[in-house]
């Protein structure tokens, strides 16, 4: 009996909350939310010229809103080995995610979260763990 009870005080409150705003004709809404929806997938270019530059990439991937587009041409005409640190970096954290990781022609790396498929064909290649 203690349910319909209950069932009963919560529909007659909400009925009550509807009559008031009926009377007053208008409701009230929040405009003052938020600047960046969190709904919306960002597409974001980064640049790596150092290995450091790597953590931004990093963070945005953590936050599962955003596909990297990976410009690794500077950090690969300066230091092979740190490229090869960095995409290793970016793969295991991709693996961590659920993500998918790929290279377009040779300057660039794209990094998807769990939601996005990367469409493989003949000019794209799958970045190994050997890299």
């Amino acid at each position: 009996m203690g349910l319909f009870t209950s069932l009963k005080e919560r529909f007659s409150s909400s009925r009550n909350y509807d009559e008031m705003e009926q009377q007053e004709g208008y409701v009230e809404l929040d405009t003052e939310g938020s600047d960046e929806p969190r709904s919306k997938i960002l597409v974001r270019p980064f640049m790596l010229e150092d290995f450091e530059d790597i953590k931004p990439v990093l963070d945005s991937l953590r936050e599962g809103h955003t596909i990297a587009l990976v410009n690794i041409r500077p950090l690969k005409d300066r230091d092979i080995v740190e490229l090869k640190r960095a995409i290793n970096k970016l793969k295991k954290t991709t693996d961590a995610l659920n993500g998918e990781i790929a290279g377009f022609g040779d300057d660039y790396v794209v990094v998807t979260p769990q939601f996005a498929q990367i469409y493989k064909s003949k000019q794209t290649k799958a970045i190994q763990a050997d890299e």
